[in-house]
């Protein structure tokens, strides 16, 4: 209930925001949403769910950050966003703990900062808003546990140490662990990089024994598993990916991929920008306040923007959707 009310009381004063004029808001007010692999589907319907957001609200905006999986690079471009001195930033932390001191640091300059997609739990960031990962796991794992009959061996490709990617794999493990002819026989790391699943995939498939089924916890991966079972004409094996770019959805309508797990990268970002533009004229006695621990806390700690199984059942009315939508 806590929750629920918390969401209900910024949906309501973010809407109360909205209607005001636009003169509400200085000229310097700008938001950032710092993000990693920004050329990939996924960040780019995000960003502009941000960009859109924020003409809606008369903001500034601007997405930044690097061309590929770096952990690194990102930490950097948020540090240079906010040393602009904005209003609110977003952030995806691909590594929690390299972005804890960057977003501490801006929530002590007065910065709005919260994380969307993966979370930066242990740092200062005012809330979190994206899909709960763990029950996406949950989701994932029973179908691979039906897929699979209950029996069979499965690879894993992922980025250990990303939050939101661990809890996936937490939620597929807890339910594998009901059903112990299933095993998880190889955790692949990509690296973020999509040619390491592609490479990886078919040194798999090049040997004697191929796995029954193939999961990926990130957006890159199934694609490329797909493309090469199919290749090398490997049938009858599970392959479950993450995400919804249009090669993902191909591969489900063709057969090469059995199901995905769609998330909300649109409305992460786009609720994210009116969430971040209360908080700032919202005037928090402390930005640095105990939020996860204070029962009186006006910031919920965690927004779950849901998750939807997506198969050939609905692959097509789900694509029609996004197309209207302009998403896709």
């Amino acid at each position: 209930m806590t929750k629920t009310l918390a969401v209900t009381v910024f949906a309501a004063l973010s809407l109360a925001l909205t209607a005001c004029s636009g003169s509400r808001h200085e000229a310097t007010e700008k938001y950032y949403l710092v993000t990693v692999n920004t050329k990939i589907p996924y960040w780019q319907v995000a960003g502009q769910a941000f960009i859109r957001g924020a003409k809606t609200l008369g903001l500034q905006a601007e997405v930044v950050g690097p061309e590929t999986y770096d952990p690194q690079a990102e930490v950097q471009e948020f540090k240079s966003a906010a040393a602009k001195k904005p209003s609110g930033i977003l952030v995806s932390a691909a590594d929690p703990n390299l972005m804890k001191e960057a977003i501490d640091s801006a929530i002590a300059q007065g910065i709005v900062v919260i994380t969307i997609d993966s979370d930066s739990p242990a740092s200062k960031r005012l809330t979190f808003i994206g899909t709960n990962n763990y029950q996406a796991g949950l989701m994932g794992g029973r179908l691979l546990a039906e897929r699979l009959n209950g029996k069979g061996s499965v690879v894993v490709f992922t980025i250990p140490g990303q939050a939101n990617l661990d809890e996936r794999l937490q939620g597929y493990k807890n339910v594998l662990s009901a059903h112990p002819q299933i095993k998880i026989t190889q955790i692949v790391d990509t690296k973020g990089d999509r040619r390491v699943a592609f490479d990886t995939t078919t040194e798999i498939v090049g040997k004697s024994s191929v796995p029954d089924a193939f999961v990926s916890l990130n957006s890159t991966s199934g694609q490329e598993i797909a493309d090469v079972l199919d290749r090398h004409k490997v049938e009858g094996k599970i392959v479950i990916a993450m995400d919804t770019d249009a090669d993902t959805l191909n591969w489900i309508k063709k057969g090469g991929i059995a199901a995905t797990i769609a998330q909300k990268p649109f409305t992460m970002a786009n609720f994210g920008i009116l969430v971040a533009d209360a908080l700032h004229h919202f005037n928090l006695p402390a930005l640095d306040g105990k939020f996860a621990q204070d029962t009186l806390s006006p910031v919920p700690l965690f927004i779950d923007t849901g998750a939807t199984l997506v198969d050939k059942s609905n692959v097509d009315q789900f694509m029609k959707e996004q197309t209207s939508a302009g998403t896709n």
